[in-house]
């Protein structure tokens, strides 16, 4: 299998183990969401994880690759303002763990460019 045939169910991997994770330890996500959010933390936390499920599943088959590889760039836009809220609200955590929160911010951006080139390469496959 060459890097260009990995690198969707990579991405798709990143998405489920995220996806799982919003299920399976909720806390901390809900201490991510915006509190301009309409709703409970809870529910925009159990959203997000369905999403990056959905997103998974759409990218891992070819057929809806190129769609879930857009709707997840578009979605790793659309959580950036939780990593900011992260980022600020541990400002004053110890050094690793505020590292951690900044060092995210960064990290969008080729997660963003990423989900582009899988939708490409699935743009090749249609």
């Amino acid at each position: 299998m060459t890097r260009s045939e990995r690198s969707p169910l990579l991405l798709a991997g990143l998405l489920a183990t995220a996806g799982v994770a919003h299920f399976a330890s909720p806390r901390p996500f809900d201490a991510t969401i915006p509190s301009a959010l309409p709703g409970t933390p809870r529910t925009w936390t159990y959203a997000s994880g369905a999403v990056e499920l959905a997103l998974a599943a759409g990218i891992a088959l070819p057929r809806t690759r190129k769609a879930a590889a857009l709707a997840a760039a578009a979605f790793f836009v659309g959580v950036f303002p939780a990593n900011v809220k992260m980022a600020v609200d541990w400002r004053h955590r110890p050094a690793p763990l505020r590292a951690a929160a900044i060092g995210r911010l960064p990290l969008q951006l080729p997660l963003v460019l990423w989900a582009r080139s899988v939708a490409r390469s699935g743009e090749a496959q249609a």
